[in-house]
């Protein structure tokens, strides 16, 4: 089952987040075309942050002397010794599929399904927490995938962009900042994601063992939200309604305080947003762009992004909502909990 995102992308050069960071055995696919243009070079980019002082591999095919692969990494601005390949496994104006599996010791890169490159680590990987791409390609899908573990169903995350998104050289200034998210499923999940300016995503991954069919929370669920909310801090969850629902909801709590109340109601086909403090309710939001989401015996997935001045609210990948925050120490906004007539399948805090 495929679930489509209006999320968009900024302006490129590309960068977006890895939640989780790099762990052992996740393997990272590029994919996308080279651009049959004057520009010589194209790169991906591990890094640390997205200030590009900190790359722990950097991989840079160059269409110049014959062709041939760099690989470098960055440490406090200055480069290490290159390591090249001289030998150029892509063409201008074709695919390609390029996978990084990050492994204990080392990258191992394969190009179009053949092992092309070893990359021994400088640095410790798990320190890595950005993904970049620079250079004149067009970008077509990035996928991830862990090997380490084996689910009862296939279980991987792909973001796929539904229009080519071309990487011009880098212009002056600073890099913009693109996040794309994935909902994670038991089954092969495909996020299209359009271009349309003004949304910001994070590139998600979690450990497969978490996604088992077996993964089936009672409620009321209560989990601790670790470091409390910040800026680009995200919650997932997915689920499924009760074929005879009446409604539920996702609290996101301060103490006594409910920071945020997410509470669908079928019976009046509304979705309700709110504020408790010192057990007095605020005021409601219940405006929508759109139809309630949410339907009965369907699956669901909400993805709370939280900003400075905002959450952002997402359903089956499609921007819903924003609601301000009414309480302004964000740490302390520290536990979530969800209840109502549906069944958890995949929580993420």
């Amino acid at each position: 089952r495929a679930f489509s995102h209006t999320f968009s992308l900024q302006p490129v050069p590309f960068s977006g987040t890895i939640e989780g960071s790099l762990q052992d055995g996740l393997q990272i696919t590029v994919s996308g075309t080279i651009l049959n243009s004057s520009s010589t070079r194209f790169s991906v980019d591990f890094q640390t942050g997205f200030s590009g002082n900190d790359i722990a591999f950097h991989f840079n095919p160059r269409f110049e002397e014959g062709g041939y692969v760099v690989c470098n990494t960055k440490l406090n601005g200055s480069w290490g010794p290159e390591e090249r390949k001289r030998e150029l496994p892509f063409q201008k104006g074709m695919p390609f599929h390029l996978c990084f599996l990050v492994q204990s010791s080392d990258f191992k890169v394969m190009v179009n399904g053949n092992l092309f490159v070893q990359y021994f680590h400088r640095v410790p990987f798990h320190r890595v927490d950005t993904l970049c791409v620079n250079g004149s390609v067009q970008l077509s899908s990035i996928s991830f995938q862990n090997t380490r573990t084996v689910p009862v169903q296939p279980a991987f995350s792909m973001v796929q962009f539904s229009q080519p998104v071309r990487f011009p050289p880098r212009p002056k200034g600073r890099r913009p900042k693109v996040n794309l998210v994935s909902f994670f499923q038991t089954q092969t999940v495909i996020h299209t994601v359009q271009s349309v300016p003004g949304q910001m995503f994070s590139l998600c991954w979690l450990p497969l063992a978490d996604l088992s069919p077996s993964f089936r929370q009672p409620m009321p669920f209560i989990a601790t939200i670790p470091g409390g909310l910040y800026p680009s801090k995200s919650i997932i969850l997915s689920g499924t309604v009760l074929p005879s629902a009446k409604g539920f909801h996702i609290n996101l709590c301060s103490g006594s305080h409910i920071a945020f109340h997410l509470n669908p109601r079928f019976d009046e086909n509304a979705v309700v947003r709110n504020t408790q403090i010192n057990n007095s309710w605020g005021s409601e939001e219940r405006s929508l762009p759109r139809k309630m989401p949410f339907t009965r015996g369907q699956s669901f997935s909400v993805w709370i992004l939280c900003e400075g001045h905002c959450l952002k609210v997402a359903v089956d990948g499609q921007h819903l909502f924003e609601y301000y925050h009414r309480l302004g120490n964000l740490p302390a906004i520290n536990r979530l909990e969800v209840g109502g007539d549906i069944q958890l399948t995949h929580v993420q805090t």
